[in-house]
C-alpha cells in the first residue's frame, strides 16, 4: 500500500492519509480482513505523528471502513462498502450541482462545462 503525502497540499495530513486509505478500500486494493499496519509502524513509515494515524484509524472505524481489535490490530471491514460508496456518489453529485449553478451564473454553456469537466477528469 502506497500512501503519498504532500506538504504543499491544503488538506491536512490526516485527511490525505484517510482519503487514500478509503479510496484503496473502495477500489478493492485493500480487501475485507486485510490487516493495516500498526499505528506506530505506519506513523514511522510516513514520518508523521502517531496521533495523526490514530485519528485516521478512529475516523475510518467510525465510518465503517475498518474494525480495530485491541491487542490484535486494525482490519479492513467492507461490510458497509456499498453504502459508503453511495454516500461518496451523493457527495460528488452535490459538488457537481454546485459547479453547475456556478457555471450557469457565469453564463458558461453546457458544452463549455462538459469540455472543462472532461479536461479535469483526464488530468487526474
Amino acid at each position: 500500500m502506497k500512501i503519498l503525502i504532500s506538504n504543499t497540499s491544503d488538506a491536512p495530513l490526516y485527511q490525505q492519509i484517510k482519503e487514500q486509505l478509503t479510496d484503496a478500500i473502495l477500489k478493492g486494493e485493500l480487501a475485507e480482513g486485510d490487516l493495516l499496519p500498526s499505528i506506530r509502524a505506519f506513523a514511522n513509515d510516513l514520518r508523521v505523528s502517531v496521533l495523526t494515524i490514530r485519528r485516521v484509524y478512529d475516523d475510518l472505524e467510525k465510518e465503517g471502513f475498518v474494525k480495530s481489535q485491541v491487542g490484535i490490530g486494525t482490519f479492513v471491514s467492507t461490510g458497509n462498502t456499498e453504502f459508503l460508496r453511495e454516500s461518496r456518489r451523493r457527495l460528488v453529485e452535490q459538488k457537481l450541482a454546485d459547479a453547475i449553478r456556478a457555471a450557469k451564473s457565469l453564463g458558461i454553456s453546457w458544452q463549455e462545462l462538459q469540455d472543462m469537466m472532461k479536461i479535469l477528469f483526464e488530468e487526474e
